[in-house]
């Protein structure tokens, strides 16, 4: 009878536990179209600012699910949950889903802790590039080619022409710069509980299970579990989403403006659409998923 009465009041006046505001960052890193807004710090702002904007909430929570992309959006990312985490004196717990690899992992790091189920893909510290080549095509098919550059740097790697040895070496100097931050960033977050030595920077990953024991991750679990364990059995998560834009969607602010342009571009906005989704599941694909 008495739960009964307590159902009917407002819910302000029930007896509750906490309440757990939860982001889920969900997707590849900066792959973004008009129609696919893709994970950015455009599009995570608003519920990060919302989430952290909980007084009484003990921690936020975080579900990750992202095989990585955008080195730079990763990095903005983790920076702006860490401002966030400091400025509100909020504690971070990460989950992860199915995937945190490459930047991916990267925005992970920004948890106090990390928490991963025994089966997701973990780790993956280190930078790609990826293309094709058509010379031999453009022969076949009697194409030439034709550009014209003011510094003769401004064309390398261009997918038309041969590899060029001194192009190589130079994009392998960048991806080399960034891996030596993202080292910099997983050894000043988790050095303290690190193992496996210089392979867990070889860009290889594990399951949770396995990242467990390298320190990768501080335990496996699950957010819900996870959450009423810590906070009590009426602890509450709550999921903070971003505002809904034109046609419903999820979106950053502006994300309305940009739909209807990309209908205006009629083929070329749907063109660039599906060619980020190739981009998209090819890098979901590579942790087989």
């Amino acid at each position: 009878m008495i739960d009964t009465l307590r159902g009917l009041l407002p819910k302000k006046f029930r007896s509750q536990g906490p309440v757990i505001p939860v982001v889920r960052l969900q997707g590849a890193i900066g792959m973004a179209t008009p129609l696919r807004p893709g994970l950015s710090l455009a599009t995570v702002a608003q519920p990060l600012e919302k989430a952290f904007s909980f007084k009484k909430a003990p921690a936020v929570a975080l579900v990750v699910n992202s095989p990585g992309g955008s080195p730079v959006q990763s990095r903005l990312i983790y920076q702006r949950i860490r401002e966030l985490a400091k400025e509100k004196e909020k504690e971070v717990l990460v989950f992860v889903e199915d995937v945190a690899a490459s930047g991916g992992y990267m925005i992970a790091l920004a948890g106090d802790e990390i928490i991963a189920d025994p089966c997701a893909i973990v780790g993956s510290i280190g930078v790609v590039s990826a293309g094709f080549g058509f010379t031999d095509l453009i022969k076949k098919v009697g194409v030439e080619r034709r550009v014209y550059t003011a510094g003769e740097k401004k064309v390398i790697l261009d997918p038309f022409q041969p590899e060029n040895p001194d192009d190589i070496s130079y994009l392998k100097g960048l991806q080399q710069e960034i891996h030596d931050i993202f080292i910099e960033m997983v050894k000043s977050r988790r050095g303290d509980v690190l193992s496996g030595g210089e392979d867990v920077f070889s860009g290889k990953f594990w399951t949770g299970s396995s990242a467990r024991g390298l320190g990768l991750i501080d335990g496996l679990g699950h957010l819900r579990g996870t959450l009423k364990e810590r906070y009590g059995s009426k602890a509450e998560p709550k999921l903070i989403s971003a505002p809904r834009g034109l046609f419903g969607r999820r979106s950053s602010v502006g994300g309305g403006v940009a739909a209807l342009a990309s209908f205006s571009g009629g083929v070329q906005g749907l063109g660039n659409d599906i060619i980020s989704s190739l981009e998209e599941r090819g890098l979901w694909a590579r942790y087989g998923l």
